[in-house]
């Protein structure tokens, strides 16, 4: 289905994510390598250690300390995690870091999964493309009055764990 932008807008905001940004694209068919995968995983991995400039959205997340501290240190990736690919590797996207996003699994990536699907035999394809590394609704990051401890404590620890890798 060949969408416009406003078109496009429409679905994402009738599946709850009318604040992703979205960017037009002419899809280049493109075969993976056999080994596409692997480092696919391995760049998960790079990008989670890259988070430390993300931790208010992580703060929204509602993480455990040890998902936490676990996504930031590239070692565990909590479940319900998604990483996606702003321009999806079967249509001429780059295997690298600034081609990533994080976003939960249920159930933003399953949405955006089906708004892809939908576009699969579009001349040009509008794809997701969130401002920050980590795509939070805009409705779900609202804090209450007094602040936010979970955010503060995060942050602290992020700055701690940054601090240490220098």
């Amino acid at each position: 289905m060949q969408l416009n932008e406003s078109t496009a807008e429409k679905i994402l905001s009738d599946m709850s994510m009318d604040d992703m940004p979205v960017m037009e694209y002419t899809p280049h068919p493109t075969a993976l390598a056999p080994d596409w995968f692997k480092k696919y995983k391995e760049l998960c991995h790079q990008f989670a250690s890259n988070l430390t400039d993300s931790v208010q959205e992580l703060a929204f997340m509602n993480l455990s300390q040890d998902e936490f501290m676990g996504l930031l240190m590239g070692q565990n990736i909590p479940q319900n995690i998604s990483f996606r690919f702003r321009i999806p590797l079967m249509w001429g996207g780059k295997m690298e870091i600034d081609n990533l996003f994080m976003c939960w699994t249920f159930p933003h990536s399953l949405r955006l999964d089906k708004f892809l699907i939908m576009q699969s035999d579009a001349n040009s394809v509008w794809l997701p493309n969130p401002a920050k590394k980590i795509y939070l609704p805009a409705h779900t990051t609202g804090g209450g009055d007094g602040g936010n401890a979970t955010e503060d404590r995060l942050a602290q620890m992020a700055a701690q764990l940054a601090a240490g890798r220098e």
